[in-house]
């Protein structure tokens, strides 16, 4: 007999994101999808109620199972990220209700950098604004593959088709140009339930899927076995005790593709090649081994490599440089400036840096690139140019999320400045996009 646990391990594992502008229903949505998809606990259902009550609600507020700040529940609004964590019997999710005020932007950038799917809310009532703009931009330059329209408050409009066609059809032209790959509209009232977990009865007009059989159906067909190998070394090993005097290890987290017992692999930046004579995982020794297991390789010569050092096969190795030219989005409420000391961190390797130059700052109104700036203050999304003190072996980031991002950090005290992707941005491959899909169908 099948117990609930062995069903669970077996099924996939989704990561989204929901993001929208300010007061669009997100928590409400994500409240709404715990709540009917039974995923509420009795206990926190009654707190919610209690809550609800002391405020002068009659009915729950299903958005306070996700806003817990104390200053979230008395503006009404989403400020941190909320992780959440719920299951079906068809799949399993992480999910990261993200804010929408534009000063939190950058909390997006969080929630999405995992994310296989970004939940994009309009308020009927208002269709696309700037914010919703945005948040598509941030989801384009992530990488996201799948997005989800949910048009909500559709009760505010008499359910009428029309509205949700005219959403649907400005924020997928905007969303094209950007060169989102996939997009999913749906219509939806989070607060009364309409499309969320159960199909509406209100909008027989529409025949797609619910909020939540969208979820559970959605292709996760990003396979990171599938990419190029890479293997950044956390940690080396080596004992020197009695029982292993000669063990030499590197252990780390295999960032994407599979490594084999006999591969001949480089270590970069040195470029020096050599074979991997051994993998232990679990303290048994394996032939293979695949993203994300962390592992430790052993190698057949003895070559210096130290934390942040990247493996990967000889043939298919990054290129090393020192000048990385990347789209961030700045996150630091301290502003980014040409000519600025920072520190960049790319998996295990952290090297100093200088910012060389900022050349644009992205107009997300219409997409167009403000030229030199001079500097990037909190939310903004620009074009830089920074030179590394050490080699760096980065993959452009539509090759790899993983091993084509990277922070930049400020020296003095650690906080975080911009969230970067290096290689092409966007713009440029939205125009490739439009130019060979022009009659591509879009998913309404």
């Amino acid at each position: 007999m099948t117990t609930t646990a062995e069903q669970l391990s077996a099924t996939t594992l989704l990561r989204f994101a929901t993001a929208g502008s300010v007061d669009d229903g997100k928590s409400t949505l994500v409240g709404r999808l715990l709540h009917d998809s039974k995923s509420v606990l009795t206990d926190q259902l009654e707190a919610v109620e209690q809550a609800s009550l002391n405020r002068g609600q009659e009915a729950p507020d299903l958005a306070l199972l996700t806003d817990g700040l104390r200053a979230e529940r008395e503006q009404g609004i989403t400020i941190d990220v909320a992780y959440r964590y719920f299951a079906t019997t068809r799949r399993r999710f992480i999910l990261a209700d993200t804010p929408g005020h534009v000063q939190y932007t950058r909390n997006m950038v969080t929630g999405a950098s995992t994310a296989e799917l970004a939940v994009v809310l309009v308020d009927a009532r208002n269709g696309v604004v700037e914010q919703t703009r945005r948040h598509a931009a941030v989801a384009a330059l992530l990488r996201v593959p799948h997005v989800v329209l949910a048009v909500n408050k559709m009760d505010l409009v008499d359910y009428a088709e029309p509205v949700f066609a005219a959403i649907a059809e400005e924020f997928t032209a905007y969303a094209a140009s950007l060169g989102v790959p996939e997009i999913t509209a749906i219509p939806i009232s989070a607060l009364a339930g309409d499309n969320v977990v159960e199909p509406s009865a209100h909008m027989d007009w529409y025949g797609g899927p619910t909020v939540l059989e969208h979820l559970e159906t959605v292709p996760v067909s990003h396979d990171l076995t599938a990419c190029h190998a890479r293997f950044p070394v956390q940690y080396v090993i080596r004992p020197q005790s009695a029982e292993h005097p000669d063990y030499r290890g590197y252990a780390g987290q295999i960032a994407a593709g599979v490594f084999r017992v006999g591969e001949s692999v480089a270590v970069l930046p040195s470029g020096r090649t050599t074979t991997i004579t051994g993998i232990d995982a679990l303290g048994e020794s394996v032939d293979i081994a695949w993203a994300p297991q962390s592992v430790t390789l052993r190698l057949a010569d003895d070559i210096d490599i130290s934390r942040g050092d990247l493996i990967a096969p000889a043939g298919d190795a990054p290129p090393a440089t020192q000048d990385v030219e990347a789209t961030v989005c700045h996150v630091a409420d301290q502003p980014l400036s040409v000519g600025q000391r920072v520190l960049l961190k790319h998996t295990t390797r952290t090297v100093k840096a200088i910012v060389r130059d900022i050349p644009s700052r992205l107009t997300l109104d219409d997409l167009s690139q403000h030229p030199a700036p001079g500097q990037l203050v909190a939310n903004d999304i620009g074009r830089v140019v920074v030179r590394t003190a050490e080699p760096l072996a980065l993959d452009a980031y539509e090759d790899s999320r993983r091993t084509g991002s990277f922070l930049l950090i400020d020296p003095a005290d650690g906080t975080t400045l911009s969230a970067g992707m290096a290689g092409a941005a966007f713009a440029a491959a939205a125009e490739a996009v439009g130019a060979a899909d022009d009659d591509a169908e879009w998913d309404f």
